[in-house]
């Protein structure tokens, strides 16, 4: 058998790595998550954690963080830990339970952790919280992996540690 056709078993650093560089890419062309003021805190193989300032224009008529802006982080943060093995994925479905308000000034955090990868479907759970405080929403959400990769032919490449330039402290 040639041993140049067996692909190296995946290390910590090299799915870590890969986490990172498809996390890159997704920002570079997410221009929603960017245009609401969300920053990645952190990514790994499988989870995910994205911050966001509540702003004046995101209060709704109750004086609150509209709900809608509170599922576009979750949703925010469930896309990037599914697609953080590079293969292109997508929600099949989702849900959300808003358990508490968030208010003007507020910085949430939502948190994505992987549940199941098996074949081409996934269940992840996302915590939505104020930073350093309680949780707000609790949002689930079903991958779909669909054709392709995220940065197209990276799985034959060599994987190179980068820096990133839209990581945030918030």
């Amino acid at each position: 058998m040639n041993s140049s056709a067996v692909d190296p078993q995946p290390t910590p650093t090299t799915t870590q790595a890969l986490a990172r560089q498809v996390a890159d890419a997704m920002w570079s062309r997410d221009h929603a998550t960017q245009a609401l003021g969300m920053a990645i805190v952190a990514i790994a193989p499988g989870t995910a954690t994205i911050s966001m300032p509540v702003r004046q224009d995101m209060v709704n008529g109750h004086g609150i963080c509209h709900g809608g802006f509170m599922f576009t982080l979750a949703d925010s943060a469930f896309a990037y830990a599914c697609n953080s093995y590079n293969q292109n994925t997508v929600a099949s479905a989702c849900a959300i339970d808003f358990l508490a308000p968030a208010r003007v000034g507020d910085v949430l955090e939502a948190e994505a952790v992987e549940r199941s990868r098996a074949g081409r479907t996934g269940v992840y759970d996302i915590t939505v919280k104020v930073r350093g405080g309680k949780t707000v929403a609790l949002f689930r959400g079903k991958s779909y992996r669909i054709e392709g990769e995220v940065i197209a032919g990276l799985a034959n490449a060599t994987l190179v540690q980068a820096t990133p330039v839209h990581a945030k402290n918030t």
